[in-house]
């Protein structure tokens, strides 16, 4: 029997895995604010699946966050507090959103400034004692800023990385537009990694920032 622990089996299924054989759910969030330490909610949730440059499945919801939206919210997103009435509760979604979203042996969660999103999504697993799975996840800012250059894009914004890219969808501050926005800019860079010989996902996950790449022998 193996002593390896389910946690580190199921990262090396994932970390192994080509990137054109590896399950990538999309994902943007719209929120009520910044921070959910501050009171903020989750207002909608999207999410894109694809595996091999092609759509598995989409997933799309409005969130009641429980309170209403401040102004700038709505001016923001276009999201109004009538578009939430509705709406379910988000202990009510996550259990969906994670069926949706699959096991964590198989699918990597992408997300444009990961940390925001899953802070929302893992404060509301922890609030209703949802357990949360174990995700691996990709940022995509992070990786954009090691993989571009400052002379190819000004920025690392999605809007500036989804117009570099030739995204089919512009970015609008609604969460599937945004997550379909955020595919086409996953596989723009990709492609890009393609060039420096990165094809799985552990290779992906760890690329250094360019500074780092920098400081390497040119050989070794």
């Amino acid at each position: 029997m193996s002593g390896q622990s389910p946690t580190i089996a199921h990262m090396s299924k994932v970390a192994e895995r080509e990137l054109s054989q590896t399950t990538f759910a999309v994902l943007d969030l719209e929120t009520s604010g910044g921070s959910p330490r501050l009171g903020a909610g989750i207002t909608e949730i999207g999410v894109v699946k694809v595996k091999g440059g092609e759509v598995l499945g989409t997933f799309q919801s409005f969130v009641d966050p429980g309170h209403a939206l401040p102004y700038f919210i709505t001016e923001l997103t276009g999201i109004t507090d009538e578009m939430l009435v509705s709406a379910p509760f988000i202990d009510e979604i996550l259990p969906t959103l994670f069926d949706f979203l699959g096991s964590a042996d198989e699918t990597v969660i992408v997300a444009h400034n990961s940390p925001f999103d899953l802070s929302f999504l893992k404060a509301a697993a922890q609030t209703h004692e949802i357990p949360w799975p174990d995700y691996q996840t990709v940022d995509t800012a992070r990786l954009a800023r090691a993989v571009l250059d400052r002379d190819e894009v000004i920025n690392c914004k999605l809007s500036t990385l989804a117009n570099f890219f030739g995204a089919t969808t512009s970015p609008n501050h609604r969460a599937l537009d945004d997550a379909k926005a955020t595919v086409d800019v996953l596989h723009g860079l990709i492609e890009r990694l393609a060039g420096f010989n990165i094809h799985n996902f552990e290779e992906m996950r760890n690329f250094p920032s360019k500074k780092k790449r920098a400081k390497r022998p040119i050989s070794e």
